[in-house]
């Protein structure tokens, strides 16, 4: 029989937020066409009782459907309520209690999952572990970033982490780093197993014929591309900043978010807005377009976890700068996947694209070098994590309930 899985995180798109966690939709999709499981996601949203660009983010939350069905998954988008301020705190909680019924109905309609799998460890990997406990369900946490590496710094989120990793009945990490970086939190090697993401090496592939799709989107001279939130953490306006030492250089920044208009001003004010394009929000199915076109792509971020934008352009033969965070210097460990940043300084990116440039990078090479990134070990390795678990192999919470 399959295994009936339920994918349990607040990272998950959605309608009116595509994008929006695709790395964790990408994960589901490839292990339901690769292996013999079942898979339905409860993906809360926080309560906001109005639709609106001028409310941000909250408006945005309001247009998110009830339920809906995405690639043939079922989802259902619960809403909890997320208190400013002292949301932090109580988020667990507040998330747990708001969406205990709702996975009750999902058991009481006939799916009786095997098994929680919960994305990203504060809150929604403690919201999980409250209702693992309370419906008697095990639980496998995956860490996959900032929940790791920035909310143990507060003392409660901590503590909360490490009961979650220990009521688990396994967790996974996306890199190396972030398992050491959880086992300095006190949890144990032995629960952690890394499973990194990969990349559809199907679906991003290199252009056909290159010149043809940069005379498609208007490119002339040397192309940089950047995909990501529009936020100070990606540090955007290092990269627009960079451009004052590259003349004949352009910028594609592919994203959307708070900082756009910020950003918009400072091209403007730097007299570089002429060789900036502010391209929204991309479907994911048409960014290898823009991966192709590119001579390079720049991740300048302060923190990363395992950044599937750096498979992506890899897998389309475009080679990488990036800075030295997260999981980057394990995936970028190869002359023909690109260069790694000292800093992320204007300078700093300027002088490495130019670097990249001289070395005459091999796409081909790069393409070869991303094929190792495909999804089909990842796959395996989830399912022998579930199958340890659902035999009563794994540590933590029973097997099948």
């Amino acid at each position: 029989m399959p295994i009936k899985i339920l994918t349990f995180s607040t990272l998950y798109p959605d309608s009116s937020r595509p994008t929006h966690g695709i790395f964790v939709e990408n994960r589901l999709r490839q292990l339901l066409s690769g292996s013999k499981t079942e898979a339905r996601v409860l993906a809360p949203v926080p309560w906001f009782p109005t639709a609106g660009k001028r409310f941000g983010n909250y408006g945005s939350f309001a247009k998110v459907p009830r339920r809906e069905v995405r690639h043939g998954i079922d989802i259902a988008h619960p809403r909890y309520p997320l208190v400013p301020k002292i949301g932090m705190t109580l988020a667990p909680w507040l998330m747990a209690v708001a969406v205990r019924s709702r996975f009750q109905k999902i058991v009481e309609d006939g799916y009786d999952f095997d098994l929680i799998d919960a994305h990203y460890f504060y809150p929604d990997g403690v919201a999980a572990a409250i209702l693992a406990r309370t419906i008697g369900k095990p639980l496998v946490i995956t860490a996959r970033g900032t929940d790791i590496n920035l909310i143990p710094k507060y003392f409660f989120a901590r503590q909360m982490i490490r009961w979650a990793a220990t009521s688990a009945a396994a967790v996974i990490a996306v890199s190396t780093s972030l398992k050491e970086t959880l086992a300095a939190l006190g949890i144990s090697r032995d629960k952690i197993t890394v499973l990194r993401n990969g990349v559809d090496l199907s679906q991003f592939k290199p252009p056909q014929n290159r010149e043809e799709l940069r005379k498609k989107l208007g490119l002339v001279g040397k192309t940089l591309l950047s995909v990501g939130n529009l936020v100070p953490l990606k540090r955007q306006d290092n990269i627009i900043g960079a451009l004052r030492s590259l003349p004949d250089t352009t910028l594609m920044i592919a994203g959307a978010g708070p900082e756009r208009k910020k950003l918009e001003l400072m091209a403007e004010q730097q007299k570089v807005s002429h060789r900036v394009r502010f391209l929204g929000t991309i479907e994911h199915e048409r960014l290898q377009e823009f991966y192709g076109a590119a001579d390079a792509f720049v991740l300048a971020s302060s923190r990363e976890g395992w950044p599937n934008v750096l498979l992506e352009s890899l897998a389309c033969g475009t080679p990488v700068i990036c800075t030295k965070v997260g999981c980057t210097p394990e995936l970028i460990a190869a002359p023909e996947a690109g260069l790694l940043l000292e800093d992320s300084a204007p300078e700093t990116i300027a002088r490495t694209f130019e670097e990249l440039l001289l070395r005459r990078s091999n796409r081909d090479a790069t393409r070869r070098y991303a094929e190792q990134y495909g999804w089909g070990e990842t796959t395996l390795g989830q399912m022998r994590v579930f199958e340890k678990v659902l035999t009563g192999s794994a540590g933590g919470t029973a097997a099948r309930a």
